[in-house]
């Protein structure tokens, strides 16, 4: 039998503060144990904006699992775990990605590609040609996405604003920009690297001109997807990086004025810098593709505009990715399918080396002594390759009957050629792949996935020909 009686205390435990009604302080091994007065509580309870005698909203409690089985009805899921608002599984789902972790919200909608790091966004702006899609989801459909608006990777069209939603959706149709996710991600598979969510879209309008694109519905409804791109990474967690800003805007440019081209699209530029810039997000990387057009005498003011904002952007990160010239086309100047995965290649290979990503650009003629021979000089990454024999995609206007005879590389100079012509005069101007192929670019080659040999090809230009130094 034991001696202890009641009062003796027990080792770890004990009173503090005892009044006549009980104990108001105790301790014990876990820490002190106060007792309050109803008065108390109630004045606690006032302080905290809580009416005395009502209870406190219980803590929201997850759905259980018999609420939420329905979700993953036809997925063949494993490995379920509920992540606040979000069901995260292992899934064998179709698409390229294979076996590989998802998430889907407990309120329902998209499944999601569920990777390490930021979500995503590779967002588009232009005419109406950059609106030109693939029929079909892309390669890896629960990690390519847009805003669930059900507009899908096209926006707008310039119609009216764009929904605003922090919830996002799969594709009905690839884009350039959704191309240009897939390319991404599978080079990310070959290479054993996290997949990363990534949100497409691209937003057009009818300007006219560069000027009016820089003040168009397409560039407010561009920033409203760069919101939205925000919140759905919010949603989950996430923090939110557009990786690009694809620019697909030229020949819609139609004043036929060089130098309002590049003004109004460094106004574009300036506009969307600004918006992003309020939403929180770093300077983008703008990729444009160097549009030649078909037909030289309607498109020579936009080649030349192209040309002046290649040399002349300012402080912003712009790039392009590729002329057009060598990809195949219809009459209506729209490329291929194949071209346009081709196309989407090439962004993300300039994508993947930032700012240093440099096509070759011509930006001097120049005549040589004596002989009717025009030096060309450029600036590239490396030396330049002649793909070819013949002009190479030069020929000379501003004089009647003279044409090119021969193109070779400068001995003296990797970065210059030496243009050979039928005879010497004033007032020449030299084209490169001004309506016409070029066959000019550097070393630079990436294998595609449609089997033909990618390569940077020089960008178009018109040049006039001075008299050299030593002419």
């Amino acid at each position: 039998m034991s001696t202890q009686d009641d009062e003796q205390p027990i080792a770890g435990h004990g009173v503090i503060v005892r009044a006549q009604n009980g104990d108001v302080i105790r301790y014990d091994p876990t820490g002190l144990v106060m007792r309050l007065s109803d008065k108390v509580i109630a004045d606690i309870a006032l302080r905290l904006g809580q009416p005395p005698g009502q209870t406190p909203p219980a803590a929201a409690t997850p759905k259980p699992a018999t609420d939420i089985d329905h979700l993953l009805d036809g997925i063949d899921a494993w490995g379920i775990t509920q992540d606040g608002d979000w069901l995260r599984f292992t899934a064998r789902l179709p698409g390229a990605q294979g076996v590989r972790g998802f998430r889907r919200h407990i309120d329902g909608g998209a499944t999601l590609g569920d990777g390490p790091g930021a979500v995503l966004g590779i967002l588009g702006l232009g005419g109406p040609r950059a609106a030109l899609a693939t029929p079909g989801a892309p390669a890896f459909p629960h990690h390519i996405t847009a805003p669930e608006d059900d507009i899908g990777a096209v926006g707008m069209a310039g119609i009216e604003p764009a929904p605003v939603t922090d919830r996002l959706e799969g594709l009905r149709e690839a884009t350039h920009e959704a191309l240009v996710a897939e390319t991404i991600l599978h080079w990310q598979i070959e290479k054993f690297a996290p997949l990363p969510l990534i949100v497409t879209r691209v937003e057009t309008d009818a300007s006219a001109s560069a000027t009016d694109l820089a003040r168009g519905l397409a560039v407010t409804n561009l920033l409203i997807a760069a919101g939205n791109l925000k919140s759905a990474a919010a949603r989950m967690g996430k923090r939110a990086k557009i990786l690009a800003i694809c620019l697909d805007y030229a020949l819609e440019h139609v004043t036929g004025d060089a130098v309002a081209y590049r003004d109004g699209m460094l106004a574009t530029l300036r506009a969307v810098e600004q918006g992003l810039g309020a939403l929180g997000f770093d300077r983008p990387l703008f990729v444009a593709r160097f549009e030649a057009g078909l037909d030289p005498a309607s498109a020579g003011a936009v080649l030349q505009g192209q040309w002046e904002l290649a040399w002349n952007h300012g402080d912003h990160r712009l790039i392009f990715s590729s002329p057009s010239y060598p990809f195949a086309r219809d009459a209506y100047d729209r490329p291929s399918d194949d071209a346009r995965r081709r196309m989407a290649e090439l962004t993300a290979a300039a994508l993947s080396d930032g700012a240093g990503w440099r096509c070759p650009t011509l930006f001097l003629a120049e005549w040589e002594p004596g002989a009717p021979v025009i030096r060309v000089t450029a600036q590239a990454d490396g030396p330049l390759v002649i793909d070819g024999g013949g002009t190479a995609g030069f020929a000379v206007t501003g004089a009647e009957g003279i044409v090119v005879e021969a193109v070779t590389l400068a001995a003296d100079d990797p970065q210059a050629l030496l243009v050979r012509v039928s005879q010497r005069a004033e007032g020449l101007r030299l084209t490169y792949a001004a309506g016409i192929p070029g066959a000019l670019r550097d070393g630079w080659s990436l294998d595609s996935r449609t089997g033909t040999p990618l390569h940077r090809w020089a960008l178009p230009a018109i040049l006039p020909v001075h008299e050299g130094r030593h002419a």
